[in-house]
C-alpha cells in the first residue's frame, strides 16, 4: 500500500515539474514569481522617438528650435590675401630656380582661406577671430539665406583672438547675446560653422570644463571648453546653449590629426562682448599694464621666501621706466594683491592689471624680505603686441 502511494506521489511531483518547465519555456508571465533581484524601472521598447520612464512618456530632445533661431545669424567668411613670390625674399639666384622651380618666379599669387563669423547687430557688424581675417586683402561673408558681400575689418585684436568686421547687406539678424555666468559644466551646447568648407553646420556637445587657461593660445585665455565637434573652417562661429543664445566664439581646438577629438575652446561671450564694443567704439582695446615679468610663486619659492601664505607672483624682471620701476618696485618682489583683489597666479595677475584703466593709481601689495608693503603705482597702456 505504502508502495503504491509513494509510486502515485512521484508520477504527479514528475508531471507538476514538467508542466512547470513548459510552462516557464512559454508563458512565463503566467507564473507567480519572477527572478528580479532588485525592481527597476525600465524603459519600453520604442522606435527611439518615445521612452518610458517611471511609467512617464517622455519625448527624445530636439535642438531645432535653438539652431532655426540662431543660424541665420551666423556667416561663412572667405578671405584671400597676396602672397609675394619667394623671389623677393630669397636672393635672386638661378641656383633656386634649378632646385625649386618656378615657385622663385616674379608672379604673386593669391592664397585663400575660410572660416566663420556671427552677426552681432542688424547694423552689419559681425564678430569672428583675429586670426580668420590676419592680414587679409579681401573679405566675403555668406550667409545661411545665400547671399553674399564684402565686409571690412573695425578693429583687431589678437591678445584675445578677436575681431569685428562690418557688411553693408540690409535686414541682417543679430543673434541674442546669453550670460557666461549662467553657463554649467555638463550644459548641452551646439557649436555652428563651416567646417572644412562643406557649408553651414551645427554640432552637439556639452561643457566639458570652464576657465581653461595657459593653454598658450592667446595672452589672454579663460577659454568654455566643449566636445561639440569643431574643425578648420568653424572658428569665429557661435556656441549656443539650447536655447539659441550665444555663449562663445569658436575658437581654437588641441588636435594631432588636424581634425575634432573632442576638445575644442570658445572664448566666453562676457569676454567677447567686452573687447567687441571697445573695438566698435575705438578700433582698439585698451588694457592696463605696468612693465613687470612675474614668475608664478612655486612651494619651493615660497618656502625661500619663508611666506606663511603661498599665495602670489614672484616678480622676475622690472621694465626700465615702465610703470613699475617709477613705483619703485624691485625684482625680488611677491605681489600678493592688486587693490585687494588676491593674486593666486600669474594669469590672474595679468587679468586683473589688464582691467584697470591707464592714467589711474593702483595699489600694489607686495612682500619684500618678508616684509609685508603697499606700492601705489600709475598704470599705463599695455602696448600692443604682435601677433605670432
Amino acid at each position: 500500500m505504502v508502495r503504491r502511494f509513494w509510486l502515485i506521489f512521484a508520477q504527479s511531483a514528475t508531471i507538476t515539474l514538467a508542466a512547470l518547465f513548459v510552462i516557464s519555456l512559454l508563458k512565463p508571465d503566467l507564473l507567480p514569481i519572477r527572478g528580479h533581484i532588485v525592481a527597476l524601472t525600465e524603459a519600453t521598447r520604442s522606435n527611439g522617438m518615445v521612452l518610458m520612464r517611471a511609467n512617464m512618456p517622455i519625448s527624445a530632445p530636439s535642438y531645432s528650435d535653438a539652431a532655426k533661431k540662431a543660424t541665420p545669424s551666423v556667416v561663412n567668411i572667405f578671405t584671400s590675401k597676396e602672397v609675394k613670390p619667394l623671389s623677393r625674399v630669397l636672393p635672386n639666384d638661378p641656383a633656386f630656380r634649378r632646385y625649386f622651380g618656378e615657385q622663385f618666379g616674379g608672379k604673386s599669387s593669391k592664397q585663400r582661406s575660410l572660416g566663420s563669423g556671427v552677426i552681432v547687430s542688424a547694423q552689419g557688424y559681425i564678430l569672428t577671430n583675429h586670426h580668420v581675417v590676419e592680414d587679409a586683402d579681401e573679405i566675403q561673408v555668406a550667409l545661411s539665406d545665400g547671399r553674399t558681400a564684402d565686409a571690412r575689418i573695425i578693429g583687431s585684436d589678437p591678445d584675445t583672438d578677436l575681431a569685428v568686421l562690418k557688411t553693408e547687406l540690409p535686414g541682417l539678424r543679430g543673434i541674442t547675446f546669453g550670460h557666461s555666468e549662467s553657463v554649467s559644466v555638463g550644459d548641452v551646447v551646439l557649436a555652428i560653422g563651416d567646417p572644412f568648407g562643406v557649408g553651414q553646420t551645427v554640432t552637439m556637445g556639452i561643457i566639458s570644463a570652464l576657465g581653461r587657461s595657459r593653454l598658450g593660445i592667446n595672452q589672454f585665455e579663460n577659454f568654455i571648453q566643449t566636445d561639440a565637434a569643431i574643425n578648420p573652417g568653424n572658428s569665429g562661429g557661435a556656441l549656443i546653449n539650447t536655447d539659441g543664445d550665444l555663449i562663445g566664439i569658436n575658437s581654437a581646438i588641441f588636435s594631432q590629426t588636424g581634425g575634432s577629438q573632442g576638445i575644442g575652446f570658445s572664448i566666453p561671450v562676457s569676454l567677447a562682448r567686452n573687447v567687441m564694443e571697445q573695438l566698435i567704439r575705438s578700433g582698439q582695446v585698451t588694457r592696463g599694464w605696468i612693465g613687470v615679468e612675474v614668475r608664478d610663486l612655486t612651494a619651493e619659492l615660497a618656502d625661500s621666501f619663508q611666506m606663511a601664505a603661498k599665495r602670489g607672483v614672484l616678480i622676475a624682471g622690472i621694465l626700465q621706466g615702465g610703470p613699475a620701476d617709477y613705483a619703485h618696485i624691485q625684482s625680488g618682489d611677491v605681489l600678493v594683491s592688486v587693490n585687494g583683489n588676491p593674486i593666486n597666479d600669474s594669469t590672474s595677475m595679468l587679468n586683473l592689471i589688464a582691467e584697470l584703466p591707464p592714467g589711474h593709481e593702483a595699489m600694489l601689495e607686495i612682500v619684500r624680505a618678508k616684509q609685508p608693503m603697499a606700492l601705489k603705482v600709475t598704470v599705463g597702456r599695455r602696448p600692443n603686441m604682435p601677433s605670432s
